[in-house]
This record gives structure tokens, C-alpha cells and sequence, in this order.
């Protein structure tokens, strides 16, 4: 018997200059070491139905250049269907707008980031309750990742653990419940995508203060991020696979 494939909720697409590289679920599925078969992409920005849950192994939400505070239609019922999905117990992954979908759904607020546009290989420094979560334990206190972004979680959900955070941004990663996990930054971003997407925000970058140039320059590898997308993959898996073993 096949595993459940794992559900990718398309919510916006790259920026024109890199969609050479294909879409976010593409790049989600090499991140994440899954072959197009062991996936389903509904594109929800663009109208496809949400489906039952229940079908897959887990849920990754992409990112987007949309805004979740202007409550389009589409990134509502998206909301409130990953309240029901994350209730239900099924993992979850959000990334970038996903993880603010994510908190919004769940009752944080998210808004303007009043420190600014994020932007280029960062540096987050892991809270203590890391140490026990899951995708974060085991990772140092501090590593590298990709960021690009203008709103953010400003209050995570009633509940949650917020896992990371940066410099400019108090809330990179959280996990609501057993399994329901965002992470602002790009776990699926490799230094090629992170340095397009500098190229292509060079001036709201200036207009907050920042040198484009000197962000691109600064880009590199940020292999433990990228790992996250993996141990999302097989907790999910070992998750699914416990009520089996249970009833045999």
C-alpha cells in the first residue's frame, strides 16, 4: 500500500524572474525530498477547491506575495479550513505567508513588521522550548536562513511556542498543538532563489533602509533551514503511521 501523499497549498507564485526554477510546490518537493507523485498542489489563490483533509500524510503551505491582513476570499476559506485541518490533528507546515495563514487561523495577529522589510540570508537564534520540539531539537542555537518578507506574526496563537526569531523579527518559527508548525523564513529557498528575490525587491529594500547590493553579496548556503522541510516529512509519516501499527 502507497503512503498518503502530502497536501501543498499553492498560495501565490515566485517572482517573475525566477519562475524559470518552476513554482513554490517544485521547489517545497526538492526541499523536502518528495517526487511529484508523492504530492497534490491545490492552487487556492487561483479558486481550486480545498479537499478532505484527510487524504494526506500532512499539509505544507507556501509562501505568496500576497497580504493575509486584506482577507481575500481565498486566503479566508484557507484559514478556516486549516483551522479545521489543525484541529483534526493533521501536520502541518506553513512557510512565509503560509505561517502567517497559519497564525491568523489560529488567532494571532499578524501585521507590518515594525521593524521593516526582512530580506537575505539571516541569522536565527533558536529559543529554549526548541530543544524539545520535533523538527528544531538538536539544531544549534543559532543558523542561517533565507527571509523575505514585509508582515509577520506579531502575536503568535493562544497556546503556541515560539520556536525562533531574529534580529527584526520576534516570531520565526512557532508550533501550535502536537504538529501544527510556521516558520516565516525559507526553509525551501536555495542561495540562487534568495538572491533573485533580492534582485527583484532592490527597491523596497532601499526605501526601508537597506542595500540591496550588500544583501545579495552576503547570501549563502543555509543547510540546516533547508533540513527542516525533511524532518517535517518524516514526522508527518511517522504520525500517519501510528493508528496503523495500532490496529495490527
Amino acid at each position: 500500500m502507497n503512503p498518503a501523499p502530502f497536501l501543498i497549498l499553492e498560495t501565490g507564485r515566485p517572482v517573475p524572474s525566477l519562475r524559470r526554477y518552476g513554482r513554490f510546490p517544485h521547489w517545497i518537493r526538492v526541499a523536502a525530498g518528495l517526487e511529484e507523485h508523492e504530492t497534490v498542489v491545490v492552487d487556492v489563490e487561483h479558486g481550486d477547491a480545498l479537499p478532505d483533509p484527510r487524504a494526506f500524510a500532512g499539509v505544507l503551505v507556501t509562501g505568496s506575495a500576497a497580504f493575509v491582513t486584506d482577507h481575500a476570499d481565498w486566503s479566508e476559506r484557507s484559514a478556516a479550513w486549516l483551522r479545521q485541518t489543525v484541529h483534526a490533528g493533521l501536520p502541518v507546515f506553513g512557510i512565509c505567508y503560509g505561517h502567517q495563514l497559519l497564525a491568523h487561523a489560529l488567532g494571532g495577529e499578524v501585521a507590518y513588521n515594525p521593524a521593516g522589510r526582512e530580506s537575505g540570508t539571516i541569522e536565527l537564534e533558536l529559543q529554549p522550548q526548541a530543544a524539545q520540539d520535533p523538527l528544531f531539537q538538536g539544531l544549534p542555537q543559532h543558523f542561517a536562513a533565507h527571509a523575505t518578507h514585509l508582515q509577520t506574526v506579531l502575536r503568535a496563537p493562544d497556546g503556541a511556542e515560539v520556536l525562533a526569531r531574529s534580529p527584526l523579527d520576534g516570531c520565526h518559527a512557532f508550533r501550535w498543538g502536537r504538529q501544527a508548525w510556521g516558520v516565516q523564513f525559507h526553509p525551501e529557498f536555495a542561495t540562487h532563489h534568495m538572491r533573485g528575490y533580492v534582485r527583484a525587491r532592490a527597491d523596497c529594500i532601499g526605501r526601508h533602509g537597506g542595500c540591496a547590493r550588500s544583501i545579495e553579496r552576503a547570501v549563502s548556503a543555509a543547510p540546516l533551514a533547508r533540513q527542516l522541510l525533511r524532518r517535517f516529512v518524516r514526522q508527518a509519516r511517522l504520525s500517519s503511521a501510528q493508528p496503523a501499527a495500532k490496529q495490527g
